[in-house]
């Protein structure tokens, strides 16, 4: 069998794009030629790759086998030449990062900036969304991801810990009343997250050191898909909101927003950058998360400054 690097490398892109034409926008190359090297590997391992649709493409159930041994491959490859380069040279080659919007806006560009300008030869895609991807298929190298699990499939270290936090308007306040217990929040106008199935769950730390989390059911008010909406809304009296202070630090500074229930701790969340689990890890993804993670420190930028509310 005769394989060019060139016709993996196409094949890669196609499955991690969706389409010949979203990875002919993605690589700068013309679909002809994508669609030329793909049908060349096909036809050198003697079997239908993908599946071709008006849709799209996806892989075929060999496809989809020659897909992960060839992605393994592609990074231990990489991953080979990064180890024979020379240790001083500067970072180079595509830096691919995905983080939840608001996180990203609000944070994560202004802590990896200083990173980036260090590191000119080294080309960086950051894409915010809110959606669990698979970023080994979508091709990334990092993910930023705030969860209590990060998942099995991928390694992680630690940033920080979002802490939450309950609050509420001073005008919603002022006409509704202030909750004294978590057991009075159902009778209160919430304001949910839509984007989670347990978003009418609120949870919260037990009463007692061994004891277990306290899962409340609040029924919303309004929902909504994004937490600065969420925020945005309490500030407009809409209602009463458990979200991470990073969202809310700002508001709760200027008095937009006053925080509840200062004896009662919301469950925090992690903050890990996770990656693809690779033996090796390569240089800018070790060194970018080396960096994030002296960013973050402890308190993290977002607690600065910030009276410790859950106590």
């Amino acid at each position: 069998m005769n394989f060019q690097l060139v016709d993996i490398e196409a094949y890669l892109l196609v499955v991690e794009s969706g389409s010949i034409s979203a990875a002919a926008r993605r690589s700068g190359l013309a679909k002809s030629i994508l669609s030329k090297r793909v049908a060349r590997l096909e036809q050198n391992l003697g079997t239908e790759l993908l599946r071709r649709s008006a849709r799209g493409v996806t892989p075929s159930d060999r496809g989809e086998e020659f897909y992960r041994r060839a992605r393994g491959g592609l990074h231990e490859l990489e991953a080979a030449a990064e180890v024979v380069s020379s240790r001083e040279q500067a970072l180079r080659g595509e830096l691919r990062i995905t983080a939840p919007m608001t996180f990203g806006t609000l944070y994560l560009g202004r802590m990896l900036f200083p990173f980036l300008a260090r590191h000119p030869a080294l080309s960086v895609t950051l894409d915010f969304d809110d959606r669990i991807l698979d970023i080994t298929r979508a091709g990334y190298d990092l993910a930023i991801r705030i969860t209590r699990d990060p998942g099995d499939t991928l390694k992680a270290r630690r940033l920080a810990v979002s802490r939450r936090i309950v609050c509420a308007s001073p005008g919603y306040i002022e006409r509704h009343g202030r909750p004294q217990r978590i057991e009075d929040l159902p009778q209160h106008r919430c304001i949910g997250y839509s984007n989670l199935q347990s978003h009418r769950l609120w949870q919260f730390a037990a009463d007692a050191a061994d004891g277990v989390p306290r899962s409340l059911s609040v029924p919303s008010t309004v929902s909504f898909n994004n937490g600065e909406a969420m925020r945005d809304a309490a500030i407009a009296g809409l209602g009463i909101i458990v979200l991470p202070l990073f969202i809310v630090a700002e508001a709760l500074r200027r008095g937009e927003l006053v925080a509840l229930l200062p004896n009662e701790r919301p469950l925090p969340d992690p903050i890990y950058a996770a990656y693809p689990a690779t033996r090796y890890v390569p240089t800018k993804v070790r060194l970018a998360i080396d960096h994030l993670i002296a960013a973050c420190g402890e308190p993290p930028p977002w607690e600065r400054d910030l009276p410790d509310f859950s106590q």
